[in-house]
């Protein structure tokens, strides 16, 4: 159901956000109005109490290590979700807080290796639904990240 509370806000197709509930402050982030649910790349998945838990490290940036988080928490669901190459997959599904232009909502997002994919983060339609209009022309209308933490995104072997 939709919260027509708030008024909508306009984003980018692409946008800096955080995710408070599981200690990642910064991730750059795909808005994607095709994808029905959310993506974080989650790697070392390991399912716990009979499949009712989960625990998985995440990444935020690409070709870096660092400011690598291990989350612990329930399992929401499990889906069959067909990858944008056509092959279908079952994925684990978590609920987490998305805090985008200063609003916080709730996105079902499934834990996949993104490692080939440009963004860590896929923003789908159901969390964009409560709130955002996405504007396909524009980048990073909520602000872009501190300097040093872009440069933490683009990874230490391009710094010079």
């Amino acid at each position: 159901m939709r919260d027509d509370s708030h008024s909508s806000t306009i984003v980018g197709w692409r946008e800096w956000l955080s995710l408070p509930g599981i200690g990642v402050p910064w991730i750059k982030a795909k808005l994607d109005t095709g994808a029905r649910s959310s993506a974080l790349h989650a790697f070392d998945i390991e399912e716990m109490d009979g499949g009712d838990r989960v625990r998985f490290r995440v990444q935020p940036w690409q070709r870096s290590k660092e400011d690598t988080v291990i989350v612990e928490c329930p399992v929401h669901d499990r889906r069959l979700v067909r990858s944008s190459s056509g092959h279908s997959q079952e994925r684990i599904v978590v609920l987490v807080d998305v805090q985008l232009f200063g609003r916080t909502v709730t996105a079902e997002t499934t834990l996949s290796n993104r490692d080939q994919m440009g963004f860590r983060m896929l923003i789908g339609r159901e969390a964009l639904r409560q709130g955002f209009i996405v504007h396909p022309g524009k980048s990073f209308l909520a602000g872009r990240a501190p300097r040093e933490i872009r440069r933490r995104n683009r990874g230490r072997e391009q710094l010079s």
